[in-house]
């Protein structure tokens, strides 16, 4: 009897482990994004230092990710759009090709694409500098000189690649129809110009997709990047680049995978 209930004391302990960890993080998330909104309408926090940050940080994210961004882009859209129009087509179900079109590569594919394309070339560029900074013990030099490494560095970051995610979506989405387009038209599976596809296409988004599609690209940057961020800040005493880097990057996955799919069930 006794074995029977420190077993259950053992599980419930790492239950309770577990749980205390998601809430922590989940917290520390919440707090974070509050914090980088309300310090960034305050003018006075934009010093010099800050803006070179934001700049810095807007460059390498939007002009690092472009390539890979227009290379995918161009992928899914001959994957994606061009075996939509066909094969809809061919089933006789062409008007419905452009919702569906705007349904699952704008809405769904879109956001998350771009956003594993800048936690890569963006978000984990800034976990590495930042845990290398906190690793090294630069963070408590700087907080003894009486500088913030949030307001240095998270916010800045932080709303670079927000700003990035949604110019990269753009550019994604564009480039997606655009050669989808190219190659159906090479195939002579459509004959309108492009501009009355690109036209065709937009007319087939809801009112709620001009809200939903651009909250999507933003919200999806701004967690990667927060979430990369916290995690180079908060390092244990144990921990060093092996576990600081996979924990980053499952960190940003997750902020991604959990941004898209309560946003998908918000908007339907």
């Amino acid at each position: 009897m006794t074995e029977v209930k420190l077993f259950l004391l053992q599980r419930l302990a790492t239950i309770g482990r577990v749980t205390r960890r998601i809430l922590r993080a989940t917290l520390i998330m919440l707090s974070a994004a509050w914090g980088v909104v309300i310090e960034a309408l305050s003018v006075g926090n934009w010093r010099r230092t800050v803006r070179l940050e934001f700049w810095s940080t807007l460059v390498q994210a939007t002009g690092g990710g472009l390539i890979s961004t227009l290379v995918t882009g161009a992928l899914v859209g001959f994957a994606l759009v061009a075996q939509t129009i066909y094969w809809l087509g061919i089933a006789g179900m062409a008007d419905a090709a452009n919702a569906l079109i705007i349904t699952i590569l704008v809405r769904e594919v879109a956001p998350v694409l771009v956003s594993i394309i800048l936690l890569g070339r963006s978000g984990m560029l800034s976990l590495a500098q930042l845990g290398q900074l906190t690793l090294g013990r630069e963070m408590r030099v700087l907080r003894g000189m009486g500088i913030d490494p949030f307001l240095m560095f998270v916010m800045p970051r932080v709303l670079a690649i927000t700003v990035s995610a949604f110019t990269l979506g753009v550019v994604f989405s564009v480039m997606s129809l655009v050669s989808g387009y190219a190659v159906c038209r090479f195939e002579s599976v459509i004959s309108v110009p492009l501009w009355t596809f690109l036209y065709e296409v937009t007319g087939a988004m809801q009112p709620i997709d001009y809200l939903a599609i651009p909250l999507k690209f933003l919200v999806s940057g701004f967690s990667l990047s927060l979430s990369t961020c916290l995690t180079a800040l908060d390092v244990r005493h144990d921990d060093d680049f092996s576990t600081l880097l996979p924990k980053g990057f499952m960190s940003g996955m997750l902020a991604i995978l959990v941004v898209n799919v309560a946003l998908g069930i918000t908007f339907g």
